[in-house]
């Protein structure tokens, strides 16, 4: 099993990314790992009022520049005073994917916790080119908060496709449309599919006795349907709080698109997802 030994948990400061700063705390709280809270600042802001203004008096400028160091001092004395943790504080400025790796790289973060939301580039994180950078890129777990941490996670979804980074929780026939579309006899398409269930069951069998893990506390699922849709019909099913997937799948046409798959739980999954690299 991994060893969890240093935390980044990104933020802008927003109210929806403090909850990924709460769940890195807790994650830290109960692995021992060391946490870094991470923001990344934007010079914008000042520019675009030098350019409406002209000049900017030097002491509101320095006001503007302190006030995410002094924010983030603020944010680690709480989760110092409400989890017991003592966070280290990294303040940067610039481009947020290239200061965000660089600073996960540097200390060689085992888990890298994001909000689903915020004031800045969370807002769209899950919606736009920032997604698919953040994703396509990811050479660190990465885990994306979109609820409040109010306990440990109990109820997890792990879709697999038996690849060496899984995606899929549902199988499919090869080619099953392209059979229909070819005039071959419903019959003999509905034995294809009973084979492929055979063999994802025999596949699921396999995976969960090489995991260890118990029958009777873990359920294992084999659906036909499209993975996108079942994924998230049973993560509402069991009332799962969080999804586990990887990034990519076994398809090549699927690491060109990021993971059509992990794509959609991103987008339309209401709990917390751990991307594995």
């Amino acid at each position: 099993m991994a060893t969890l030994n240093r935390l980044v948990a990104a933020t802008d400061l927003s109210a929806p990314a403090r909850h990924a700063v709460e769940r890195a705390a807790s994650v830290s709280q109960a692995t021992g790992a060391q946490l870094d809270l991470v923001h990344v600042a934007t010079p914008a802001p000042i520019e675009r009022l030098r350019r409406l203004a002209g000049q900017i008096p030097s002491d509101l400028e320095k006001r503007m520049l302190d006030a995410p160091h002094n924010a983030m001092q603020e944010l680690a004395t709480a989760v110092a005073r409400r989890h017991g943790v003592t966070a280290q504080v990294h303040v940067a400025s610039g481009s947020l994917l290239a200061e965000l790796r660089q600073h996960t790289e540097t200390i060689n973060a085992d888990l890298v916790v994001l909000g689903a939301r915020g004031a800045s580039f969370m807002r769209h994180m899950l919606l736009g080119s920032t997604a698919d950078r953040m994703v396509s890129r990811a050479t660190r777990p990465m885990l994306v908060v979109k609820q409040a941490p109010h306990e440990p996670y109990k109820t997890v979804l792990v879709p697999v496709d038996f690849s060496a980074a899984s995606l899929r929780s549902a199988f499919d026939v090869p080619f099953e449309g392209m059979l229909e579309f070819a005039g071959v006899q419903t019959d003999q398409i509905q034995q294809y599919r009973a084979n492929a269930h055979q063999e994802a069951r025999q596949n699921m069998e396999a995976l969960c006795l090489q995991a260890g893990l118990n029958p009777a506390l873990t359920p294992a699922l084999v659906m036909h349907g499209d993975p996108s849709l079942v994924l998230v019909q049973q993560e509402q099913e069991f009332d799962c709080d969080l999804i586990v997937m990887g990034k990519q799948g076994e398809s090549s046409v699927e690491d060109m698109l990021l993971g059509s798959v992990t794509r959609y739980a991103l987008a339309q999954s209401q709990c917390d997802v751990l991307i594995s690299v």
